[in-house]
């Protein structure tokens, strides 16, 4: 096997790593996914996956530079949102 060969890089998360990834619980990320509050998913066969990608995305709709920023948006808690 020659030595320089790539490491595989994942595109794909299983739900604890994504919470990993995301630093919440993996039954914090469960809840979002219920409640259509976190990121978008996957469903491969019986498996919920999470690209990286649209992990990174939903995190960033969060991101404030300052208490007074408004930010692009907001990440709603891990429970039903009234509407």
């Amino acid at each position: 096997m020659p030595d320089n060969v790539a490491p595989v890089v994942p595109r794909y998360l299983k739900t604890p790593d994504a919470a990993v990834h995301l630093g919440l619980s993996p039954k914090t990320l469960e809840k979002h996914r219920c409640y259509g509050t976190g990121p978008r998913y996957h469903k491969l066969g019986g498996r919920i996956v999470y690209a990286i990608t649209d992990l990174d995305a939903w995190a960033d709709i969060g991101r404030k530079t300052s208490t007074s920023d408004p930010g692009n948006g907001c990440i709603h808690p891990a429970r039903p949102v009234r509407r």
